[in-house]
């Protein structure tokens, strides 16, 4: 979502995306541990619960969703980390969604939702009461973090591996306002949707005849931004992550994201149990989730910009306030990871996209708008991708 709170949600959001550097995803994928690419399912299994992680995973640490763990709405090298933890340690970290729920009377939004109000609830209720917006008047999402990965450094990439996204409660929101989504004039009052999961089908509805399949992932990871930029709000993207709201970046695949700071200063949130492309109401289903995620740093290897890879596709980002720059950002994205990294003549790595590479709008909601491209591993008959799945 865009959890920069009930009055903040008519705000726009996000923005970013310059040139990707040279060395990138296939680099860094070849390096990764050799495994099958079949395809990862996006979600626990029916038998599992939607509070704990697939019991294969063990975590070397918990970070839970409790106040002292939690920031509100901003990135910052300044920021103290929660937690530190070692390059190739596996992480648990617990999310929540506060969309819809007033920090002024949180228990009313459970009551009026005929909603318990469970551990989950009382995390948030906890949370809303107890956590203070940044003090400069930064808004932003209610995240966890951040965390200090020893051994990363400025120039290094952060690898980060998506293990498991298991949904945190029953329910997500979804939210329609005068002002917000993608016909913003359009709208005449504010409504919010409760979508109520069945762990059977693997859903969620919020009305009869209609079922909207699960696919969770992390709206918001992001690395710490450079000391010189000071405190920024988590509402744009940018070269460090953030707010990127790609809906492929499920269980089973990766991101990578350049290191500013030392320790990196990893912080997630903003959680979706489901969104589509261009997500144009404002917001997805928002959801509480737990990320369960390897961190790895490469040394020396240096992106400019945050990338990523599923087991089946590279994916090259772009982003501008103008949706044509912004198919300009992702295409030129594009064309240099094909001629760089693939070894082809710029003209071919043209053609080469024009004709096997598919463009999607990733939002067009936030100010800044996105559009990210799906390259496939297969139209590259002479080159074996490894990957860690």
């Amino acid at each position: 979502m865009k959890e920069a709170h009930q009055n903040e949600e008519n705000k726009s959001r996000r923005g970013f995306l310059k040139k990707t550097a040279k060395g990138g995803l296939a680099a860094l994928s070849i390096s990764s541990v050799a495994a099958s690419a079949a395809s990862i399912s996006c979600i626990a299994s029916p038998e599992e619960t939607f509070t704990t992680v697939s019991p294969r995973i063990k975590p070397d640490h918990v970070i839970r969703s409790i106040p002292k763990n939690m920031v509100w709405g901003y990135f910052g090298a300044d920021v103290p980390p929660v937690a530190r933890v070692k390059d190739g340690d596996i992480v648990e970290i617990h999310t929540v969604s506060t969309a819809g729920i007033s920090s002024r009377n949180p228990e009313a939004f459970f009551k009026d939702n005929n909603l318990s109000i469970d551990q989950h609830a009382q995390e948030i209720i906890d949370i809303l009461k107890n956590v203070q917006p940044e003090p400069s008047g930064i808004r932003g999402h209610m995240l966890t973090g951040p965390i200090y990965i020893e051994g990363a450094e400025p120039g290094d990439t952060l690898e980060i591996r998506i293990l498991d996204l298991p949904l945190r409660s029953n329910y997500g929101v979804n939210s329609v306002w005068p002002g917000g989504g993608g016909i913003p004039d359009a709208v005449t009052s504010r409504e919010n949707f409760v979508y109520r999961y069945d762990k059977k089908k693997n859903t969620a509805s919020f009305v009869e005849g209609v079922e909207i399949p699960l696919k969770p992932f992390m709206g918001v990871m992001a690395l710490s931004p450079p000391p010189e930029t000071g405190r920024v709000s988590s509402i744009p993207p940018d070269f460090f992550g953030g707010n990127l709201d790609i809906k492929h970046l499920v269980k089973g695949t990766t991101l990578f994201l350049p290191v500013s700071v030392p320790g990196g200063l990893f912080t997630t949130g903003d959680c979706h149990s489901a969104q589509g492309n261009g997500e144009v109401s404002g917001v997805a289903i928002e959801a509480s989730l737990a990320l369960v995620a390897k961190f790895i740093v490469h040394k020396g290897k240096t992106i400019k910009q945050p990338r990523a890879e599923t087991p089946t596709h590279f994916i090259a980002i772009g982003l501008d306030p103008d949706l044509d720059k912004a198919m300009q950002n992702a295409l030129t994205e594009t064309v240099n990871f094909i001629k760089d990294e693939m070894g082809f003549t710029f003209n071919q790595a043209l053609s080469i996209a024009s004709t096997g590479v598919d463009f999607e709008v990733s939002q067009v909601v936030d100010r800044t708008l996105g559009v990210h491209a799906m390259i496939p591993k297969s139209i590259f008959t002479k080159k074996k991708f490894h990957y860690w799945t």
